[in-house]
């Protein structure tokens, strides 16, 4: 079952959380476990982000948290937070794609 975690992050950094981020996607070319990554914006709160990230399944994502790059990864991104980052984790049951 594919899964999808959804991190919720404020920070008043983003173009160097961005930039972190754009560089993590480069070094680990060929050897991510997540399939797609979104990356949206708050329109009601200020410097408030959501990351959207699906994994194949709940235990490849697990997997790649356990990784020790991840784990150094998510500590330099929490150090341009504004506060401790939110996570959902959600197994994905149906999904459609509208074409109207």
């Amino acid at each position: 079952m594919r899964f999808i975690q959804i991190i919720e992050f404020k920070t008043s950094r983003i173009d160097e959380f961005n930039a972190l981020l754009d560089s993590w996607v480069e070094k680990n070319e060929g050897n991510r476990l997540a399939t797609r990554a979104v990356q949206t914006r708050d329109r009601n709160k200020e410097n408030v982000y959501l990351n959207i990230v699906e994994f194949p399944s709940y235990e490849q994502a697990m997997e790649n948290s356990k990784r020790p790059e991840t784990t150094e990864f998510a500590a330099q991104l929490m150090a341009l937070c504004d506060e401790p980052p939110l996570f959902r984790n959600l197994d994905l049951l149906n999904e459609r794609t509208f074409q109207d």
